[in-house]
């Protein structure tokens, strides 16, 4: 079962990711390392950081919620879709609304140290590029809903914003085309994945209350969570504000090689958690005491296939990025100082791919506090790390501090997966199964 679904994501999802490198082609081939890049992914990267959080947390909770409520309670689960829907809604017009108002600060700050250019190019993005945060929630709780049916299409959809990136970077330059091909891209993304759910009568219009009974049990692990990796989401934003201050073109060297090595995270990423959780979620219910063994049996299986990538990976880095990069304005300098950086940033794998099974894991057992300790956790290491490593190694800290990052979240996932024991939890519907002690 978790074999066949991963297959099937992995298709999906290097089908996808696909259209993410042709957009990095034509964006270094239009702008190579640049301050429009810079000013770009200082804004793209503050306003997607509460869209990936949300996104994570829904994956995490929403997903087990409703393996649970279609036992239990299933004439509950329509009414509470609306309601969520509603909710998302009102969330992606505070998160655009907020970054409108604060972006401007946050850009002009000499505590953040941009160079003039790159505020000036930031600043006359931002009225615009603020906006995709609407359909980006959207489209978040629409590939949940589509995860939790059991449909892996959502996987493919998420090619649409690339390939809208890239065919604006092609037609166009100016950081214009970078704006309106991502709002373009994400809107077009939206109704993609709303469009059949929409059809199908699967969700209900919006609804602008809170009052079904699923509510109580979605906020009691969505809180927890949503602390654990809202703060782990700010190791995104660490690394901006570190390379901002390390000169014009820091940033987008940094993302170029970010965005190489986040393909591969992705791929599997995606295909591990789309597999696992649902099936995970499923055995949490019926056959608990069965959970930890094939967990752990695929984090090890995983761990080894991280090992075997960075193997690989780092005597084809440099030709990797040339072959990919090194046209039009993106130059032989820059393919060396990319190159370098996409070296270090392996050695995260084979530390972050078994702690995507262990995320699975405690996410079907509503070990919610135990995420949000992780989340802490990575904060914590990667901040400490960064400043310990930036004055010697620059930029390149910026990608050891990942890699020491996922090694103690995997450490932390591993031993509270063998060491915390099992008891009996109240589910809805008043039935109780096996689950992790909180």
């Amino acid at each position: 079962m978790i074999l066949s679904a991963l297959v099937a994501v992995t298709v999906f999802s290097v089908l996808g990711k696909t259209a993410t490198v042709a957009k990095e082609m034509a964006i270094a081939w239009r702008f190579g390392v640049s301050p429009e890049v810079d000013a770009y992914l200082f804004i793209f990267n503050a306003v997607n950081w509460p869209i990936t959080v949300w996104f994570s947390v829904l994956t995490l909770v929403l997903i087990p919620l409703e393996a649970r409520i279609r036992r239990e309670s299933p004439q509950q689960l329509a009414g509470f879709r609306a309601q969520l829907l509603g909710a998302t809604v009102i969330l992606g017009v505070v998160i655009a609304g907020i970054a409108r108002l604060v972006m401007p600060v946050v850009l002009t700050s000499p505590a953040v140290g941009l160079p003039a250019n790159t505020v000036g190019f930031a600043l006359q993005a931002l009225p615009f590029l603020c906006w995709f945060a609407l359909p980006g929630v959207l489209v978040s709780l629409y590939s949940t809903w589509m995860m939790s049916n059991g449909s892996n299409a959502n996987t493919l959809l998420e090619g649409v914003p690339a390939l809208a990136i890239c065919l604006a970077a092609l037609v166009s330059g100016g950081i214009g085309s970078l704006v309106w091909g991502t709002v373009l891209g994400v809107g077009l993304q939206a109704v993609c994945v709303a469009w059949p759910r929409v059809v199908s009568g699967d969700v209900r219009a919006p609804a602008f209350r809170g009052d079904s009974p699923a509510w109580q049990w979605f906020t009691k692990g969505f809180a927890t969570l949503l602390v654990g990796q809202a703060i782990f989401g700010v190791t995104t934003l660490v690394d901006q504000f570190f390379a901002a201050g390390l000169g014009e073109g820091a940033i987008s060297s940094l993302s170029y090689a970010a965005r190489l090595v986040s393909m591969v995270n992705a791929v599997v990423s995606i295909a591990v958690t789309r597999s696992t959780l649902p099936a995970f979620a499923r055995v949490a219910v019926d056959d608990p005491r069965r959970l930890r063994r094939v967990a752990l049996r695929w984090a090890s299986l995983l761990l080894f296939v991280g090992v075997a990538v960075v193997v690989i990976g780092w005597p084809l880095a440099p030709w990797v990025v040339r072959m990919l990069f090194e046209h039009g304005t993106f130059n032989a300098s820059d393919s060396n100082s990319v190159a370098t950086l996409l070296r270090f940033g392996l050695l995260q794998l084979p530390f972050f791919f078994p702690s995507l099974v262990l995320v699975s894991l405690h996410s079907s057992r509503g070990g919610y506090r135990i995420l949000a300790l992780s989340g802490l956790l990575g904060l914590i290491v990667k901040v400490v790390s960064t400043w310990l490593l930036i004055k010697p190694f620059g930029l390149n800290a910026l990608m050891m501090s990942a890699a020491i990052t996922y090694l103690a979240n995997a450490l932390w996932l591993l031993a509270v997966a063998l060491l915390r024991p099992e008891r009996a939890v109240l589910y809805p519907g008043g039935s109780t199964e096996a689950n992790t002690t909180q």
